[in-house]
Formats: structure tokens, C-alpha cells, sequence
């Protein structure tokens, strides 16, 4: 394939379905096990997906590894620290926090990496498009925002706000950097290795934080962190795909970080939990902008 529109908006549809599931098998998993122990086993699953996808790219497709040289190494290094540094501060802030206002405040980052990369990256986008992406981001705010939730709030004064204002800052850092770091390469490679990485810190983290994460597991989670382990490995290959293939970094940003679509559908038929009218008109806008923007 080598339509860079049509690669930018399914690699961001991989992106959106794998952290979707991924977030959904979460919500099920964390309350039963806690995030630190989920993250480090979810994404040893992960990595040993990645592997494994290796191995059939190698022995299978006959397709060699694009080993990174020199200094890519440190910056694969630098990427998968970082964006475990994401995960800790953002479930830090969850757990102080409202998620009525801690959600679209992390949601906006994707808007961030939008802007900049439009306004000062180069990548070229026509009104019709523009007006795609824009409707796309309102969707995406709108779909994590709770009215209810944000009822007699103020902002100044939300608990967890600074963390998750970092790692909202952090993870349009680190998707402007992986979009540049990887581009040109093979993106499963890449993928690999970072994910390998952010593995790597999620251990260090666990050990500084003196988390047991060896037992008290229940065998019933064994599978659905597996499978947030398949969701988390799909959508790092997805972005790095079409990051790697693309200079269309506004579209993949903002279609995979519609996440929370998949995830509330998923909670709605398997969990059995209420989508509110604001939730399903934010769904048909994002499912409306994703049409637009493939009409390009």
C-alpha cells in the first residue's frame, strides 16, 4: 500500500481499536490486581507479541530487521522511558482526581500534536481536511468530558491536574518525537524495541516503588491481560506504521486517540455500562470526522 492518506488513517484505526481494547480489559483488570502490577504484565505480554511478530516478519516473509545504529538506540531507549514516565504520572493523577475534568485535559494532547505539527512542522493539510480534524478533536474532548462529574469543580483546584498536565505535555512530546525517530524505518522493529524498553522502565518502576508484582493475581486475569497485552502491541505498530510511512502525523494522532470509542462500546455490550446521549453524539461525530477526513 502505498497511499500515504489511506495508510495514516488505518494505521490511526489500529491505534484507536488496540489502546481502545486494551484500556477496556484495563478497567477490568486494575481494580482487581492495581495499575503498576497490570502495566509491567500487560506489557511483557505485549513485548512478547512484538517478538513473536518479529520472528514470522524474519523467518516467514523473509523481511530482515532494520537494526537501529548509533544514536537511535539511545533514542529508542529515551521513548520507551518517557512513555512509561505517560502512564505513571496520567493513572497517578486518575487516582487523586475527578476524571470529569482529568480526562479531556489528557485527551487534548492529541490536539497539541495536531497544531504543532500543522503549524509548525510542515504538513500539509486543505481546509476540507482542517475542518475534519477539528471536528474530529471536538469529538474526541467531548467523548471524555462529563458534564455531571464537572458540576460545582474548579479547575484550579482538582486534585492530580498537575500530573496529568504533565503527562498530557509529555505524551504530545513523545508523539512528536516518535513520529521523527521512526520515520523511514521499519515500524516493527522500532516498535519492538521501544515497547521493550517502556517494558524495561515499567520493572524499574515496579522495584522502586516496592510492588509485589510475582503473586496475588488472580488465574481468571491471566488471559485479559493478555489480551490488554495484544492491544497495547497493535497500537504501537499501528502509529509506528503509519508514522514511519507518512508525514500525515495530525491524522494518525487524532484518529488513534480516539480510544475511548472502542472502550465504551466494549464496556456497553460486555459490561453492560450506560452511554449517555452526549457520549453517542461525541461517537457519531468522531465516526462522521474519520469519514471526512477519508475523503481527503
Amino acid at each position: 500500500m502505498h497511499n500515504p492518506l489511506a495508510i495514516a488513517i488505518l494505521s490511526g484505526l489500529g491505534g484507536m481499536f488496540g489502546w481502545g481494547s486494551a484500556d477496556f480489559f484495563a478497567k477490568i483488570t486494575i481494580d482487581k490486581a492495581g495499575p503498576i502490577k497490570c502495566l509491567v504484565w500487560a506489557h511483557i505480554f505485549g513485548t512478547s507479541l512484538l517478538i513473536m511478530a518479529a520472528i514470522v516478519q524474519v523467518i516467514f516473509l523473509g523481511h530482515n530487521l532494520d537494526l537501529p545504529h548509533g544514536s537511535a538506540w539511545l533514542g529508542l531507549l529515551f521513548f520507551g522511558m518517557l512513555q512509561m514516565v505517560v502512564y505513571y504520572l496520567a493513572y497517578k493523577g486518575f487516582e487523586k482526581g475527578q476524571l470529569a475534568v482529568l480526562n479531556p485535559v489528557f485527551a487534548s494532547f492529541t490536539g497539541i500534536v495536531a497544531l504543532v505539527s500543522i503549524l509548525f512542522l510542515g504538513e500539509a493539510v486543505h481546509a476540507g481536511l482542517v475542518v475534519g480534524l477539528a471536528l474530529l478533536f471536538i469529538g474526541i474532548i467531548t467523548l471524555n468530558l462529563d458534564p455531571e462529574g464537572l458540576k460545582n469543580k474548579r479547575l484550579n483546584f482538582v486534585p492530580g491536574l498537575k500530573e496529568v498536565g504533565a503527562a498530557t505535555l509529555l505524551a504530545a512530546l513523545w508523539t512528536l518525537g516518535w513520529d521523527k525517530l521512526v520515520s523511514g524505518h521499519d515500524a516493527l522493529t522500532y516498535a519492538l524495541f521501544m515497547y521493550f524498553f517502556m517494558t524495561l522502565a515499567a520493572i524499574v518502576l515496579a522495584l522502586a516503588v516496592k510492588e509485589e508484582i510475582s503473586g496475588d493475581i488472580p488465574t481468571t486475569l491471566w488471559r485479559l491481560l493478555l489480551l490488554m497485552g495484544l492491544g497495547e502491541a497493535v497500537a504501537y505498530l499501528s502509529i509506528s506504521w503509519g508514522y514511519s510511512s507518512t508525514n500525515l502525523t495530525s491524522i494518525v494522532a487524532l484518529i488513534s486517540g480516539a480510544f475511548s470509542v472502542p472502550t465504551i462500546i466494549l464496556a456497553y455490550v460486555f459490561l453492560k455500562e450506560r452511554i449517555t446521549k452526549i457520549q453517542t453524539a461525541a461517537i457519531a461525530m468522531i465516526i462522521a470526522s474519520i469519514c471526512i477526513v477519508s475523503l481527503g
